[in-house]
């Protein structure tokens, strides 16, 4: 039998028998083969599929509901987010802000966001102490200052958006359920990595060297070959999507988004800080500013005066801030107005500038321009990842991603069902896991490199790192009681 043949035997069929022993009576020593770097990640592919794939599952589906966000608001909250007739000409925002604290006086005005498209509302979100991080957004038709209705929102998402959105991240567990998205996020690229350069290595060894080959499932294959030729032939297509949301996934998890975090720091890789300090005025202890916005008016007790929004807005609008932008009162005499463009679509638009209203000057002001690469990809990613940076088209892409996964993962399973041993001496409900121990045949250096590398990895992704080792004592554990019973 050739190498080739009984590599994939070893794959196919399980374990082989173990080393014959010396002369002496005592066990050989495994020969070390660079070809034994493929078992261990074959075994690693097979625990990550059968162990993650749930979380993975989970995800996709969750992550497929969520791409339908921008659709599903327009059909349940149409009469809030939209206007009954596109007008001539749009009211100041005084007036709206007016009419919408006529109708909501509860609170204080946070701040006001400006309509997206001729046909949207204008948004006038109140503070409300009661609502905690939540908001109360009051809808407001800009040609009329027609109250629309209002809404409770969580950074801006209605009741629905922000619902899946919990159903993704945490599946409405907390910060416990935040864990399992972790998992997912953790283990999807290994899993892709692993699968891609386990198929690209069998697909080397195969009569068709074409892409062909390595792009499409084998027709003329059967049983367990055909369906891992279309598990893997999908999941090079999907390959780079999801080692996208694989990153920008982790970039704002619980655990490894902490390390990122870090990392920004480090690199010096975060959004400029906008000054809101007002020339000459004592600012406070505590500036609030940054914060202010979505929810918050940087302490503010009462609402500041209708009027000044206007000349916030204007002042910003003279400073070349188009499109959608947030104005967000200060906290106190001594800051400045914010006003911030918060367009998500490509091109974005994400300039700022602090507006003294009684002078109507800028004060100070940061441009998407200066941002630091990192942040500019990390803020990217996030809103690909949410599927608004490229509109309908990024959702597609997004609920492509989602069942293409889901495919792989059925697939996968499938796999493990169809290697089953069924001799009636040797029968058992699923398949049998790839061999054990090829850590031990693997060349010195590649140990030497691979166990600082892998131990680094934990670091940067204890998640990764906490249910890797999980992984491997239990698999450790295992290894050594059916070591034991057949001693």
């Amino acid at each position: 039998m050739s190498n080739r043949t009984e590599h994939i035997a070893r794959h196919d069929h399980g374990p082989t028998d173990p080393p014959a022993d010396t002369p002496d009576g005592k066990p050989a020593r495994p020969a070390r083969s660079w070809s034994e770097v493929r078992h261990l990640l074959v075994r690693l592919h097979f625990y990550a599929g059968v162990l993650v794939a749930p979380f993975l599952l989970v995800a996709a589906l969750t992550g497929l509901a969520y791409t339908l966000t921008p659709q599903l608001d327009r059909l349940v909250y149409g009469d809030q987010l939209r206007v009954e007739r596109v007008g001539e000409q749009v009211r100041p925002l005084s007036e709206q802000i007016a009419a919408a604290r006529s109708a909501h006086p509860e609170g204080t005005l946070a701040s006001v966001i400006t309509p997206p498209g001729p046909e949207d509302t204008t948004r006038v979100v109140l503070a409300v102490p009661e609502l905690g991080e939540n908001q109360r957004t009051v809808f407001v038709d800009p040609y009329t200052a027609e109250v629309r209705g209002e809404l409770t929102t969580w950074f801006g998402s209605t009741p629905l958006t922000t619902w899946l959105d919990d159903l993704h991240r945490n599946l409405h567990l907390g910060d416990t359920g935040r864990l399992y998205s972790e998992v997912a996020a953790s283990w999807l690229w290994v899993a892709v990595a692993g699968g891609l350069v386990l198929w690209l290595g069998r697909a080397r060894g195969r009569r068709a060297k074409s892409a062909r080959g390595v792009l499409l499932p084998d027709r003329t294959a059967k049983g367990v070959r055909r369906t891992r030729s279309r598990h893997a032939a999908t999941g090079v297509w999907l390959a780079l999507g999801l080692l996208f949301l694989s990153a920008t996934g982790l970039t704002w998890s619980q655990y490894g988004g902490e390390r990122f975090g870090r990392l920004l720091d480090a690199a010096d890789g975060n959004a400029p800080a906008l000054d809101t300090a007002l020339p000459g005025a004592e600012a406070p202890a505590e500036d609030h500013s940054e914060h202010a916005g979505h929810g918050g008016s940087g302490g503010a007790t009462a609402d500041a005066d209708p009027a000044d929004f206007d000349a916030a807005l204007a002042a910003a609008r003279g400073a070349g801030l188009g499109g959608i932008v947030e104005v967000t009162p200060p906290a106190d005499a001594s800051r400045a107005w914010v006003v911030a463009q918060t367009d998500n679509t490509w091109p974005v638009h994400y300039d700022r500038v602090a507006v003294d209203t009684t002078s109507g000057e800028i004060t100070s002001r940061t441009r998407w321009a200066d941002h630091p690469a990192l942040n500019k990809l990390s803020k990217l990613g996030v809103q690909g990842h949410m599927g608004v940076l490229f509109g309908v088209v990024n959702q597609i892409a997004l609920a492509l991603l989602a069942l293409g996964l889901i495919a792989v993962i059925v697939w996968g399973y499938r796999m493990w069902w169809q290697r089953r041993p069924t001799r009636g001496d040797r029968s058992a409900p699923v398949g049998r896991a790839p061999e054990r121990g090829a850590w031990r045949r693997i060349p010195l250096p590649a140990l030497v490199l691979g166990i600082p590398a892998v131990a680094a990895l934990g670091w940067a992704l204890p998640v990764l790192g906490v249910t890797l080792a999980g992984f491997l004592v239990v698999d450790a554990v295992v290894g050594a009681v059916r070591r034991r019973r057949t001693a």
